[in-house]
C-alpha cells in the first residue's frame, strides 16, 4: 500500500528525546470497563468511569502515563464502546466508524503501536470474534492486539484461570492475540486479597504493553532522494511504490518542488521517501538554485526534529556529467548529514543496455575518481510505458531497487542518523558554531568553502552566505 502527502514540511522542530513513546488504542464492548483499565494502567482515577451498563465514553479520550520507571511515555486512547442499540450512548454503527478512523490515522503515520481488546470475562464468544474480525479487517496483522479480561476479582483460584478455560475455544474462534493478561479493574479495596489482586493486575497491563507493543525496530524507515532534475526521481519514487503516486514530467522540467513526502510500504517494510527538487541544472537561475539548497536544509532539520535520517538514496541519470553528480553528493552526503548516513545510487536510463548491470561496470572508476563513495547502487530503468522486452526490465528493475533499499536499511545495518542540526556541520563544527546557536557564521570562512567544496559560483556562494547568516539571527 502506498499514500501520498504532498505538502512540505518546513517547520523546524527540534526534540531531545529521553523516553520511548508509545501510542496505544484500547477497543471493545460497552461496558466492558476500557476507562477503568486506564485507570489501572495510570494508578489513578484519570479518566471518568460508568456505574451502569450504558457507555460513559462518547469520542476519543487520550490520556498521557508513564510506565517502566517514567522510561515509556505511553499514550492511550479511550474509544466509544461497541454494540449499542440506536438508542445507546454511542450507537454502534456510530461507535465503528470512530474508532476505525483513529486507526486509519493513526497508522497512515505509523503511529500506533499497540492494541488493546478489552472484555469482561463473561462475554460471549460469538460477540468477542464479531469486535475482532472488526479489527482485524482494519489493521491487517500490521499492529499487535492483546486480549485483556476485566471483572475477575473473584475468579478462583486465580485470575488466569479464565486463559486456562477460554483458550482453546478462542483458538476454535480462529483469533489470535499476542498476548493477554487477566485483570480486576476494581479501585474500592476491601482486604488483603482484593488488594494484591489489584496490584497484579497494574503489573500484568503494564507487562503487556511493554512485551508486545512495536519497539523502534519496526519504526518507518526514512530516505532522502535527491539528484538533478531529469534524472528521473518521481519515476524512481513510482517503481519503488509499485504505483503511480507522485508527478512525472515527459519534458524533464521540473516536478518537485521543495520536496514531497511518500509513504510507501513493501516487502514487510515500511518507508518515507522524501523527494527533493532537482539540483544543477544548466538553466537553472540563481535564486532557484539557493532555494533548492535552502529547502534542503531546511528538510534535514525537519528531519533531525523526527527520527532522522536512515538512507541517502542518489538518482543519477546514465550520460549525465560527474561534475555536478559530485556537488550534490558532497551538498548532500558530506555537509548535510556528516558522512554518517549510508549513501546509494540509483543509476536510471538503462533501458537500452543489453545489460543494465555493465553500465556500472564502464563507470565505477569515474566515479572514484571523482571522490563519489557509495555503499551500494542499483543500474535501473524507471521508464515504465515502453512495450516488449523494457516491461520485463522495468520489474527487475523494481526489484533491484526494493533490494538495494532493504540492505541498506535493514535492522541493524545502522542507527539513523540524528544530530546535525546546521547546514554544513562539519564545518562550522570546527569554530564551535551551529546556526541555531548564538554565534554569528563568519561569511568570509563560508564563502570560500561553498565555491570550492560544492562547485558553486562566487556571486551565489555570497548570497547563499548572506542567506545562512540572516538565519542564525531569528
Amino acid at each position: 500500500m502506498s499514500s501520498v502527502g504532498g505538502e512540505q514540511c518546513t517547520n523546524h522542530r527540534t526534540s531531545y528525546h529521553t523516553k520511548e513513546n508509545c501510542n496505544v488504542v484500547i477497543f471493545g464492548q460497552t461496558g466492558a470497563g476500557k476507562s477503568s483499565l486506564i485507570n489501572l494502567v495510570a494508578g489513578t482515577q484519570t479518566a471518568r468511569i460508568s456505574r451502569d451498563a450504558m457507555g460513559c465514553t462518547t469520542g476519543i479520550n487520550k490520556y498521557g502515563v508513564s510506565i517502566q520507571s517514567n522510561l515509556l511515555q505511553v499514550q492511550l486512547f479511550d474509544t466509544p464502546g461497541l454494540g449499542e442499540g440506536p438508542e445507546g450512548t454511542v450507537p454502534d454503527k456510530k461507535a465503528r466508524e470512530t474508532v476505525k478512523t483513529l486507526i486509519q490515522d493513526l497508522m497512515k503515520q505509523n503511529d500506533i503501536h499497540l492494541l488493546i481488546y478489552c472484555v469482561q470475562g463473561g462475554t460471549a464468544m460469538k460477540a468477542l470474534r464479531r469486535n475482532y474480525n472488526f479489527i482485524c479487517s482494519e489493521v491487517k496483522e500490521r499492529v499487535p492486539i492483546v486480549l485483556v479480561a476485566t471483572s475477575l476479582e473473584r475468579k478462583e483460584p486465580e485470575m488466569e484461570q479464565w486463559w486456562r478455560d477460554n483458550e482453546r475455544s478462542i483458538s476454535k474462534s480462529r483469533m489470535t492475540f499476542a498476548g493477554h493478561a487477566c485483570v480486576t479493574t476494581i479501585d474500592e479495596i476491601a482486604g488483603d486479597k482484593l488488594k494484591r489482586r489489584h496490584e497484579e493486575s497494574h503489573y500484568a497491563i503494564c507487562q503487556v504493553i511493554e512485551l508486545y507493543r512495536l519497539k523502534g525496530a519496526t519504526r518507518r524507515k526514512t530516505i532522502v532522494l535527491f539528484g538533478e532534475t531529469g534524472a528521473g526521481q518521481s519515476s524512481l519514487v513510482n517503481l519503488i511504490a509499485g504505483m503511480a503516486v507522485a508527478h512525472t514530467s515527459p519534458d524533464m522540467g521540473r516536478c518537485t518542488m521543495g520536496w514531497t513526502e511518500y509513504t510507501i510500504d513493501f516487502d514487510g517494510g515500511s518507508y518515507t521517501i522524501f523527494d527533493t527538487r532537482g539540483l544543477n541544472d544548466p538553466w537553472i537561475k540563481p535564486e532557484e538554485y539557493l532555494e533548492s539548497v535552502e529547502n534542503a536544509y531546511r528538510l534535514v532539520r525537519e528531519l533531525d526534529g523526527r527520527d532522522g535520517i536512515d538512507l541517502l538514496l542518489f538518482c543519477v541519470r546514465a550520460g549525465r556529467g560527474t561534475a555536478t553528480l559530485r556537488s550534490n553528493y558532497r551538498l548532500f552526503h558530506e555537509f548535510l548529514c556528516e558522512q554518517k548516513v549510508p549513501i546509494v545510487l540509483a543509476i536510471t536510463n538503462l533501458e537500452r543496455e543489453e545489460r543494465m548491470e555493465d553500465w556500472w561496470k564502464r563507470n565505477e572508476a569515474t566515479f572514484k575518481e571523482h571522490e563519489i563513495k557509495v555503499a551500494g547502487h542499483a543500474c535501473i530503468t524507471a521508464a515504465n510505458k515502453l512495450d516488449g522486452r523494457h516491461k520485463n526490465l522495468y520489474e527487475q528493475s523494481r526489484t533491484t531497487i526494493r533490494n538495494l533499499v532493504k540492505e541498506f536499511t535493514a535492522d541493524g545495518q545502522k542507527q539513523a542518523w540524528t544530530g546535525g542540526h546546521n547546514l554544513f556541520v562539519s564545518f562550522m563544527r570546527k569554530q564551535k558554531v551551529l546556526l541555531t546557536g548564538s554565534l554569528p557564521v563568519r561569511k568570509k570562512d563560508l564563502v570560500p568553502h561553498l565555491t570550492k567544496r560544492c562547485g558553486i559560483s562566487p556571486d551565489v556562494a555570497e548570497e547563499l552566505a548572506n542567506m545562512i547568516e540572516a538565519s542564525t539571527s531569528h
